[in-house]
């Protein structure tokens, strides 16, 4: 027993946590940018989510386990898409285009959202030792994470919600046409994440970063109300 107790407290207690660190953030993006689509169809007169019990904080009716691994390791990934039935559209293009940038919208709001608290509690936080600097950690993790999924998702690659805004764009026979191809456009995203990340500057990444620094201005702006209100 006393032998349990002391390995136990040995054990490096931060690896774990830093794991954490990355997996309950992909959870909560991937979970709120899914649920942002099943709404937006919903609203639009498509219950095929909701008949599907995909209208749910559940992560695990969100998660595909390729597409979080890919988000967790690479910060670039996808969840199980929320099924939409476009027949049950009133404008089924239009409709579809407005469901699939309700995703990416979804989680650039929570990016500002998450570092708007970050600013507003950073000083607490660094007043709390190693839990606040979890929890800050924590804050930045998942703004950052959640704003690489609404950039990943706006690129214009079947089954990826930019391809689906981008047809609503097209003549209605090419449209049909690229659908048709939607099946295959799986194995190139992940020719995509393999060669971007074996490029010397990342373009994903190095968009998703100048966007990034662009909304720290948003934590800034907590920082400011905090530093008032204290």
């Amino acid at each position: 027993m006393h032998g349990l107790e002391s390995f136990l407290r040995g054990l490096d207690w931060m690896v774990p946590l830093r794991l954490l660190i990355s997996v309950i953030p992909a959870l909560l993006c991937i979970t709120l940018h899914e649920l942002a689509h099943g709404f937006a169809a919903s609203m639009l007169g498509d219950d095929t989510a909701r008949r599907a019990g995909r209208l749910t904080l559940n992560p695990i009716k969100h998660i595909d386990v390729l597409g979080l691994l890919m988000l967790v390791v690479f910060k670039f990934g996808w969840a199980k898409p929320v099924p939409v039935d476009m027949r049950n559209f009133k404008n089924p293009r239009r409709d579809m285009a407005l469901c699939a940038a309700a995703g990416p919208l979804a989680n650039l709001l929570i990016s500002v959202v998450t570092l708007f608290l970050y600013g507003l509690l950073l000083i607490p936080l660094s007043r709390a030792g190693e839990v606040g600097e979890l929890a800050a950690q924590l804050f930045v993790t998942t703004a950052y994470m959640s704003l690489t999924l609404a950039i990943f998702n706006i690129i214009p690659i079947p089954p990826l919600d930019g391809s689906k805004v981008l047809y609503s764009f097209l003549p209605e026979r090419s449209y049909r046409k690229l659908l048709r191809y939607e099946r295959y456009g799986m194995i190139a995203l992940m020719a995509l994440i393999v060669i971007t990340n074996r490029m010397p500057v990342d373009p994903l990444s190095y968009a998703a970063g100048r966007v990034y620094e662009l909304l720290l201005n948003v934590a800034q702006l907590g920082l400011d109300i905090a530093g008032a209100l204290l």
